[in-house]
């Protein structure tokens, strides 16, 4: 039986009870090595096991094995703020066990849990679970979010009517990110942790996809996705449990049932030997400092995997350049366990290992990673299809390399590489931008900073220069600024920080792609060229490939935060749509990367407007930024635009081009 109710006396209502069952009652799969006794099942294993609402786990044990604690294995929400104990200042990341040198003090435990014996009954209760540092307000306010009108968000605002898996899990993440990113933004100075808080509103509003474990793929989670938080993962239903590297349910089988594993996390801290592509040895869960691992919980669940050959999410982790000691984590697609042993570790008590095996025909994950390490390290490692190491010449911080793996054209048509934009007449005529007087940096908070103020008094970009909102307008320090050039609002000034590509595609001639993996928010770079003023100035020929027309922006694209969720008034300026603007840049002969950038229907960059060092309103710089995580080597689009409604049928029609994006959002055409 996967589950079992009980009577909660305290609460007066029904709760879940999972995998109830005395742990004695699970037999090893197989013995310990030879001469050694066993490690599985010691005489004094505890005849029942503690269930809680974020989970089940013995109770000889002061810290309950990594488990998510957002929402149970059965889907129930959670109020994030009481989490288990293992806060991640001190708790082993990957399989939720205390770190051996850990220098915070454990908070105290005020949240009650159930034990339940062996025969399903309520025993004794415990208390195994602290509250979060939070507010007074933050915390009824998500009491006040469990009330219909807070669930009916999920029903009709936030999550789309149609039935596109994907389309779903990238709302889930885009309106977690945006959520997140506001949390940091106010609540800067308390440096708490907006990706949990974010988490707790988005559990508790019910706003998540793929509420039940399953086996195998994840719908609308794609091969190569990556996450930069685990509660994007528990989110979107890719990995349930937020420290824990193994996760997995019980299944009914035919003989009996059976804990199996349904996916795992490599986070690259006990050890695993991942060089391979393919490969994957993995260790168990369990602290080996001072005693064996323990074939119980996720181990076992991974030896009985490999009895029963069913398919295992894996996610692998890579190095995040942009925080000390941050990870990326990448989802490699489905594996199977190859065979497994144990093996003495460094400190001389035996561990688990599971050799994994890539299943065939899968997309590319890991292995985009590793083949672009290997370019960097030698960048003529791929042979004649570069055709250019780098196409600016030296000209931006790093060499942008020019690529055709598809035919053999040797490039575009001539241009002048150039990363300044040229304008009607000079700006040095035109009104400068009002300047502050911080000495060093614009800091948040700060009520004399005139850049603040132009900003709303918020600073438009996080301490690692993300992009909080997208704006009609943002104003970023200008050169009469007393602040340093590493200001935190200069962030568009300072040129690219990514490895770009120029490649050949397809169907829709060159396009431009990264070798990093980019964050949502992220600056990408400026569309460059010459600024014509009016629409009629430009012949309408082969010039459109490289033009830019801000006139036709998306008026439907929404890419903030939702007020609601943070219980903030409708005074709070949320606008994002930039005033309507009369020029286009012209990229043809002069011009960067951003001129390759293809349209797509389903973009994943979009363009804010950015005054820097200029006060005119009327031609801001237009930069582009990351709508969502990226992952490296996948092409960079953006929405050319659609056909304004006051215009009718009165538009060119030559204006109008064949969409060839293949987006399932595909207009058909684009201006």
């Amino acid at each position: 039986m996967e589950s079992r109710s009980y009577h909660d006396p305290h609460s007066m209502k029904e709760s879940a009870v999972l995998d109830v069952k005395p742990l004695r009652s699970l037999a090893p799969m197989f013995p310990a090595p030879l001469g050694q006794k066993s490690t599985f099942c010691p005489p004094n294993a505890p005849p029942f096991v503690c269930v809680t609402p974020l989970g089940s786990f013995a109770t000889d044990s002061a810290y309950p094995p990594g488990f998510c604690p957002f929402f149970s294995s059965i889907g129930s929400p959670q109020d994030l703020n009481q989490i288990p104990v293992e806060h991640p200042s001190y708790v082993d990341e990957e399989n939720g066990f205390p770190r051996a040198s850990g220098g915070t003090t454990p908070p105290t435990f005020n949240k009650e849990a159930v034990i339940i014996d062996s025969s399903g009954k309520a025993a004794s209760r415990s208390s195994n679970y602290r509250t979060f540092p939070a507010d007074s307000s933050a915390s009824e306010g998500s009491k006040r979010k469990k009330n219909k009108s807070r669930r009916s968000l999920a029903d009709s605002t936030l999550l789309p009517s149609s039935h596109d898996s994907r389309e779903s899990v990238e709302v889930v993440l885009s309106t977690f990110d945006a959520l997140r990113r506001r949390l940091m933004q106010i609540d800067e100075a308390k440096r708490l942790r907006p990706d949990l808080k974010a988490g707790s509103i988005m559990m508790s509003n019910d706003l998540r996809a793929n509420k039940e474990k399953r086996i195998g793929p994840v719908p609308g989670v794609d091969v190569g996705d990556i996450f930069y938080f685990r509660i994007e993962m528990c989110l979107v239903g890719l990995h349930s449990q937020s420290i824990s590297g193994i996760d997995y349910k019980t299944i009914s089988f035919v003989d009996q049932e059976d804990p199996v594993a349904v996916g795992i996390v490599s986070a690259g801290v006990y050890g695993n030997e991942e060089d391979s592509e393919d490969t994957l040895i993995y260790t168990g869960q369990g602290s080996s400092n001072n005693n064996d691992q323990k074939l119980e919980r996720g181990n076992l669940a991974l030896e009985k995997s490999l009895h029963r050959a069913n398919d295992i999410r894996v996610i692998r982790s890579a190095k995040d350049p942009s925080i000390n000691n941050g990870k990326i984590y990448v989802y490699d697609g489905v594996y199977k366990i190859h065979e497994s042993w144990v093996e003495k570790g460094k400190t001389g008590f035996n561990t688990f290992k599971y050799k994994f095996l890539r299943q065939p025909g899968q997309p590319d994950g890991i292995a985009v990673w590793k083949r672009i390490e290997k370019w960097k390290e030698n960048p003529s490692s791929r042979g004649n299809m570069v055709l250019s190491h780098d196409l600016s010449s030296g000209i931006e911080n790093k060499p942008v390399c020019l690529v055709n793996e598809v035919d053999y054209e040797k490039g575009p048509s001539y241009f002048t590489y150039s990363t300044t934009v040229g304008y009607p007449r000079s700006i040095s005529s035109v009104k400068p931008l009002q300047s502050c007087m911080c000495t060093s940096a614009c800091l948040p908070g700060d009520a004399n900073c005139s850049c603040l103020r132009q900003n709303g008094g918020f600073l438009p970009y996080s301490s690692n220069g993300i992009l909080v909102s997208r704006k009609p307008l943002v104003y970023e320090c200008p050169p009469s600024c007393q602040c340093s050039i590493n200001c935190r609002n200069r962030v568009t000034q300072v040129g690219l920080h990514l490895h770009f590509e120029v490649f050949k595609t397809r169907d829709c001639g060159w396009g431009l792609r990264c070798w990093d993996a980019i964050r949502a928010g992220t600056f990408i770079c400026e569309y460059t060229g010459e600024i014509i003023d009016g629409i009629r100035s430009i012949n309408f020929d082969e010039e459109t490939d490289y033009v830019f027309q801000p006139m036709y922006s998306d008026p439907d694209f929404k890419w903030n935060y939702v007020p609601e969720l943070l219980e903030e008034t409708s005074s709070v300026d949320l606008s994002e749509t930039p005033k309507l603007l009369s020029f286009v840049i012209n990229s043809k002969n002069k011009g960067n990367i951003a001129r390759f950038m293809n349209h797509s229907c389903s973009p994943n960059v979009f363009w804010q407007p950015v005054l820097h060092d200029h006060g005119d309103d009327r031609y801001p710089h237009i930069m582009f930024f990351a709508i969502k995580h990226i992952p490296p080597m996948t092409e960079l689009t953006f929405d050319y635009g659609r056909r304004p409604a006051e215009m009718g049928n009165h538009m060119n029609p030559q204006r109008e081009k064949k969409c060839l994006c293949g987006s399932v959002k595909c207009r058909g055409f684009f201006i």
